[in-house]
This record gives C-alpha cells, structure tokens and sequence, in this order.
C-alpha cells in the first residue's frame, strides 16, 4: 500500500470562506487570491469551489493559462504584473488584467502593438515600500497611463503593510485618499487581515471614493488561516480550515525514564510513556523545526510532538491518548475524521513561522484529495 500520509483540500470550507469575504464587504467584487498554486492546495483542486469569485488573483503567467484552461472566462489580475515585454502578448491572448508598478512597464505597455487595450491596475506604494509608485511620482504614472491607446481602465490599487497589526492601517488609507483624490477608476485595497480587521476604515473611510463598492483581495482568509494569529484565531474570524494534512502512527515504543528520542536526543522521558511514530517528516513540508510540544491530534485527541522532526518521520506522545496503536489517525494540522481541528496557525506559530509557509511547503511526495 502507498504510504499513509495524504492532504485533503476542503471545497466546502473553500466557499465558506469566501463568502465570509462578501459578508465583510457586501457592496464589494472579490478577487480569490491563488497565488502559489492556490497557496499549496491546487488551483485546479480549488477552482470549483471558488468558482463563484468575481476574479481570480496571481502572480504567474502559467497559472493564468492553467484558470483559462478551466474554462474560466472572468477576470484573472497578474498581481506583480508583468516581467518582461514580451508577457504583454500573453495579457493580450488571455486577456489578463495587470498590475503596473514602475515606469518600465509603462515604456513596455507604450511600445506593446495590441488591438484590444489592456485593463491595468495602477498601484500606489503607500508605505509598505516594495511595489508602486510613490506618492509623489503617483500622478504622472496614472497621466502616461491614461494617455496610451494601449490601456483602457486604469484601477488604483494599493496594498496594507500593518493590516494585521496594532498600527492599523489609516496611514496608509491617508496616504491612498491623497495621492488618489479626483482620480476616476475603481479601487482595490484590501487584504485578508485589513477585511476582517478594518472594514469600517478600508471600506468607507471618511472622504473615500466608496472603496467597498469596487474590490477586495483575499488570501490567506480564503484558505481558513486567521491573518492577525495569535490575536485572533481563524474560529474568531468564523473561518473554516480548507486544508488537512494527516497520516498514521507507523510504530510505538515504550520509554522508559532517562531514555531519549529521536537524532540529538532532543527529548528525554521523565518516566514510563509511549510514543507514536506518524509517518511524516520534513521532506514531506512539516517544519523541521517544530519543537517538543507543538500540537498534533492522535484519533482526534490533542496531543504533542517529542523529539526532533526528522525527514520521513515525527514522534509524538501518546499519553493522552492510551488506546492508540498502529494505523491511529495522526492528523499534523486541519480536521480529524472524529471532527476534531488543529488550526494550522497554531502548528505554525509553534515552529516560529506562519500558516503561509506551512501551506506552500506540502511537498510534491504527498498525495493530494478532495
């Protein structure tokens, strides 16, 4: 038999979660965010359930083709835009919508031959100091824009760097309203963390241009991870997890106190226990650094990681769960068949990273369902 471990992607909590976003902005388009192979669950796995998105946002040209062969004919927005010139005759054939964030673009978009102009989205650095047009060169770059023959809507669009934070996320709607002020187009502004935490501020702020009335983006919220973790849990926010990662118990052993486990004897046993041996390591994107204590549900009871993660294999302590043997369900984030769930933030935040990271790194050896 192939080995036990597999990762369920969820459709069902894929449309709760989407329309958790529409709940929160009911004026408001929203953009499924399916970057990274829809954050590590597959577009492909994913796109039923998030059919009924207003859009479809990434960032690879590829990833573009493989929605339209879907047999997706909405909006698909290329959210860093394009890489080189030569990416705008793939805009052009698939009708992609883009992000515009330096001039050279602009220059390639000036010297792109096209019979149907291009929809771009024009975007402001208001603080978070990677993509965009700062303040001050905002207004020249939408003028160029406007005035090619290549582009026929220009949205403006920015990104919040503090949304899940307690520095918010008004400074940089300060900066957007100003930069902005009088220009026609729709907006698009908010994230996960700033639709959850700051829809009365992002979504109709004092002076704004209606901001709920255009589009919002969501990501990690749509694959049920809370943005704002440890301050709010994905349960808070009414999120559902999209994605369990699950295997089983492949040994047992009997400890004895003073005996070790694992590469560094990195746990020691303070008296009598038994450990279980789930058949998942790092090769299969658990993180390698997760410590003695992170979580893990053994037959849908909590229970906890000792020793080091090694590549094939994870111990875990099966005290609280005495009946467990050989072929028990270990479930190393998501939802136990018992309906247990182990937020895949707090597995994360127990290895020191995020739920992004932990979704990415499902390694290709792992089977996937849904």
């Amino acid at each position: 038999m192939p080995r036990p471990i597999l990762a369920t992607v969820h459709p069902e909590a894929l449309r709760h979660n989407l329309q958790r976003a529409r709940d929160c902005a009911p004026d408001a388009r929203v953009w499924a965010v399916v970057k990274a192979n829809a954050y590590g669950h597959g577009i492909e796995r994913c796109f039923d359930a998030l059919r009924s998105a207003d859009g479809f946002a990434l960032l690879d040209l590829a990833e573009a083709e493989r929605l339209r062969a879907l047999d997706w004919r909405g909006p698909i927005q290329l959210l860093e835009g394009v890489f080189e010139p030569r990416d705008l005759e793939l805009c052009s054939r698939l009708h992609l919508w883009h992000t515009v964030h330096c001039n050279e673009q602009i220059d390639w978009l000036a010297a792109h031959k096209t019979q149907v102009p291009h929809r771009v989205f024009l975007k402001l650095n208001s603080g978070m100091n990677r993509l965009g047009f700062t303040p001050a060169a905002f207004r020249s770059a939408w003028a160029r824009l406007n005035a090619l023959p290549q582009v026929d809507e220009i949205t403006l669009m920015t990104h919040f760097s503090d949304a899940d934070g307690p520095r918010g996320i008004a400074h940089q709607v300060a900066a957007f309203e100003a930069a902005t002020a009088d220009l026609p187009g729709e907006r698009t502004l908010c994230n996960s963390a700033a639709l959850l935490r700051h829809p009365r501020d992002a979504l109709r702020g004092e002076g704004v241009q209606n901001l709920a009335a255009d589009w919002v983006r969501e990501g990690i919220a749509l694959y049920g991870s809370a943005p704002d973790f440890p301050a709010k849990s994905a349960a808070d926010w009414g999120l559902q997890p999209a994605m369990t990662l699950a295997s089983r118990l492949i040994g047992v052993q009997a400890l004895q106190a003073g005996d070790t486990v694992g590469y560094g004897s990195a746990f020691t046993a303070d008296g009598p226990m038994r450990i279980g041996v789930v058949a998942c390591g790092y090769a299969d994107g658990y993180p390698r650094h997760a410590p003695n204590g992170t979580p893990v549900l053994v037959d849908g009871v909590r229970t906890r990681v000792v020793g080091r993660v090694s590549m094939d294999m994870v111990t875990v302590d099966l005290g609280p769960v005495p009946a467990a043997g050989i072929g028990s369900e270990a479930v190393l984030w998501g939802r136990a068949a018992a309906g247990a769930v182990l937020p895949i933030d707090e597995v994360a935040s127990a290895a020191g990273t995020i739920g992004y990271e932990l979704m990415c790194a499902v390694a290709a050896r792992v089977p996937f369902s849904a």
